[in-house]
């Protein structure tokens, strides 16, 4: 990969650890039936996909999935939610530290207003902060109303800040983010499960 001026990272997997089968079983004890084709990296159902592009409040988003529960509390259905959530690890952080020292760096998020809220949460305020302000600009999908792999999402980020698509890597863990990314020029790079965001660098951009 050459001549890379801009970095575009994704969260979930690639800087945030993740585990969407633990949101899966969570679901499943509130008795959801067949909870990983109703959620899961490569499927889900339209609902969440409402409530990632901020079409749906967070409490319509809760009654709707109340309605496929026994008999699950608000509470209940939001712990189910953020189950999938786990760790940002410090190595990841020293690395933005490092990379936007010489790059312009981005991140680009499909989430929702309620895993960002447990995110800050198990981050603190002051450690999110610091975080986040070591993007040139963060893009959480619910704010921007739209989700990858559509390239509206790609293309906002190249027109706010004036990127040549050429001169731009984007990392994610997701295959069809990675093929939308390079349907508008993009230069790419699919993080493995095998592989860890801290050991790509610098090979990756010589």
């Amino acid at each position: 990969m050459k001549n890379i001026k801009s970095i575009i990272f994704d969260l979930g997997a690639v800087l945030l650890n993740i585990d969407y089968q633990k949101t899966i079983c969570e679901f499943e004890k509130l008795g959801i039936e067949k909870s990983a084709e109703f959620y899961s990296k490569k499927t889900q159902t339209n609902i969440f996909n409402l409530l990632e592009t901020g079409k749906i409040s967070d409490e319509d988003f809760v009654r709707e999935i109340q309605l496929l529960c026994k008999d699950a509390k608000e509470d209940q259905v939001i712990f189910a939610w953020n189950a999938l959530l786990l760790d940002l690890q410090k190595e990841r952080i020293e690395l933005l530290k490092k990379l936007n020292q010489d790059f312009h760096i981005y991140l680009l998020s499909n989430t929702n207003s309620i895993h960002i809220s447990e995110f800050k949460k198990k981050l603190g305020e002051i450690k999110y902060q610091e975080f986040y302000n070591l993007f040139d600009k963060v893009y959480y999908s619910h704010e921007i109303g739209f989700r990858k792999p559509n390239k509206e999402s790609f293309q906002l980020i190249l027109d706010e800040n004036n990127l040549k698509a050429n001169e731009v890597l984007f990392i994610d863990d997701s295959p069809q983010h990675i093929e939308g990314a390079n349907k508008l020029g993009i230069q790419t790079h699919h993080l493995s499960d095998t592989e860890e965001i801290t050991t790509l660098f610098p090979d990756i951009i010589l």
